[in-house]
């Protein structure tokens, strides 16, 4: 089931959103509900990031490169 809601947006986002669509080829829906999705995948990666950073810590793994090294 899809809801419908509404925002607000400055006038100089809102020409800068119509001018992305309108290259794009996309709708205003498509692109909210994509960039929403992304937004927030990023927010619940970062979180759960946070919540494991601790136990990583206390195996000596703080970069990358460290997990890199333990797992390959």
């Amino acid at each position: 089931m899809r809801e419908s809601i509404s925002i607000s947006l400055p006038s100089e986002l809102k020409a800068d959103l119509d001018r992305f669509t309108e290259t794009e080829g996309v709708s205003r829906s498509d692109l909210f509900r994509e960039a929403l999705r992304e937004y927030l995948f990023i927010r619940r990666f970062r979180a759960l990031r946070r919540e494991l950073m601790p136990y990583a810590e206390a195996q000596g793994l703080y970069t990358d490169e460290d997990i890199f090294r333990a797992f390959s």
